[in-house]
C-alpha cells in the first residue's frame, strides 16, 4: 500500500515539506486545485525531491483540454523522472461553466472522451502513432513534429481519475490506471456498488484489479490524546454534515438507509444553517463514514475496512513527531 501526505500548495512552504515528507518515508505527496495552480507546485516539490512521488488530487479536467492537459503531464512527469500522478477530477457544472467559463456536457461521457483523447495524445508522443482523435466533444488531428515532445525517456503519465458514481467509476476502469475514490464513502457503499461498477469496466478494458490503483483516503478523527481526539471527531462530523447536503454523495447514506439525512441536511444548507448541520450526524453515521479512534486503532481499523482492495492512501497526524509518523507508516504498510 503506498502512503501520501497532502501538503499546501503554497509555492513558499512546498519545497520544504515535499522535503519532510520523503525523508519521514512517504511514498507520494498530493496537491489539491483549490486555490493555487497544482503543477506548479509540484513542479518545486520535484525540483526538491528524488523518489516521492508527486499527485495531484485532483486537478480540474474540464477547466482545461486534453491537448493543454497532456502537455502539463508530460512535462511534469518528465523533469521529475516518472514520478508523476495525474489526479483528474470532473468538478461540478457551476464551477466549470461559471468560474472557468468553460463547457459542461454529460459529465461521465465527456470524461471519457477526455481521457480516451489524452491516451492518443500519449500515444502519439510515446509510440509514434499517427494523432487522429475526432470524438462528440473533442478532436485532435493535428501534431507536428515541432510541437512533439522530444524527451519521452520517463514514459507516460499514469492517470488516476476521481470518481463517486458507478457511471464514472466505470469510466475510470475501463480508460484510466487506477481511481480516487471521495473520501465521504463507507466500507458497504465500497464493497456493494463501487468495487462491482470498478470490475465491470476493468472487464471491458480487460484487466483485473492488479492493474488498477484504487486510491481511497478515508476521512480520519484521531489525535495524540483524548481531547485531539474529540476535537478531530467534531471536525469530522462538520465535513461529513458539508458533504451528506450535496445530493451527489445521496446514494452512499441511501444503502445504509440514512437516505433522508441528506435531505434534511441539504435543507439547512439553503437555510444557511451551516454551523447547526453537524448535530444531526449521529454517531452511527460519523463512524461508518470516518474512522476515529488513536493512531494505532485507526490503523487497524484501515486494515479491517480495506486492505484487501485500496492499493494507495492518505494519512497524517498532527502533532506528531516526524519519527513517530516514520513507524506508523510501517505499521499502516504491513
Amino acid at each position: 500500500m503506498k502512503i501520501d501526505a497532502g501538503i499546501s500548495a503554497n509555492m513558499d512552504d512546498v519545497a520544504d515539506e515535499a522535503r519532510r515528507y520523503e525523508s519521514m518515508g512517504y511514498d507520494g505527496i498530493r496537491v489539491p486545485e483549490l486555490n493555487h495552480d497544482p503543477f506548479l507546485s509540484l513542479t518545486l516539490a520535484a525540483e526538491h525531491t528524488t523518489s516521492v512521488e508527486l499527485v495531484t488530487s485532483v486537478a480540474v479536467a474540464f477547466s482545461r483540454n486534453p491537448m493543454t492537459m497532456a502537455n502539463l503531464a508530460h512535462d511534469l512527469n518528465a523533469f521529475s523522472r516518472g514520478r508523476f500522478v495525474l489526479g483528474l477530477g470532473s468538478q461540478v457544472k457551476p464551477h466549470i461553466e461559471r468560474r472557468f467559463s468553460m463547457p459542461w456536457h454529460k459529465a461521465a461521457r465527456q470524461m471519457q472522451e477526455f481521457i480516451e483523447a489524452m491516451q492518443a495524445i500519449f500515444d502519439c508522443w510515446y509510440d509514434g502513432k499517427q494523432l487522429e482523435f475526432a470524438g462528440e466533444y473533442y478532436q485532435h488531428t493535428l501534431m507536428p513534429s515541432t510541437f512533439t515532445p522530444e524527451n519521452t525517456d520517463a514514459g507516460r503519465p499514469r492517470i488516476n481519475l476521481s470518481a463517486t458514481g458507478p457511471l464514472m467509476t466505470k469510466v475510470a476502469a475501463e480508460v484510466a490506471d487506477g481511481m480516487i475514490m471521495h473520501p465521504f464513502n463507507t466500507e458497504k457503499y465500497i464493497r456493494e456498488v463501487t468495487l462491482p461498477a470498478v470490475q465491470e469496466g476493468l472487464m471491458k478494458s480487460g484487466r483485473t484489479l492488479d492493474d488498477f490503483e484504487l486510491d481511497y483516503a478515508p476521512i480520519i478523527a484521531t489525535g495524540t490524546d483524548e481531547e485531539s481526539i474529540l476535537k478531530a471527531r467534531e471536525i469530522a462530523r462538520d465535513r461529513i454534515a458539508f458533504y451528506g447536503s450535496t445530493e451527489a454523495y445521496r446514494p452512499v447514506l441511501d444503502i445504509h438507509g440514512w437516505g433522508d439525512l441528506q435531505t434534511e441536511l441539504n435543507q439547512m444548507n439553503k437555510r444557511q444553517q451551516q454551523q447547526e448541520m453537524a448535530s444531526l450526524v449521529p454517531d452511527e453515521v460519523l463512524e461508518a463514514i470516518a474512522i476515529v479512534g488513536t493512531p494505532e486503532e485507526v490503523i487497524d481499523a484501515m486494515h479491517a475496512r480495506f486492505a484487501d482492495v485500496i492499493g494507495r492512501t492518505g494519512f497524517r497526524v498532527p502533532s506528531l513527531s516526524d519519527e513517530a509518523h516514520a513507524e506508523l507508516l510501517d505499521r499502516l504498510r504491513s
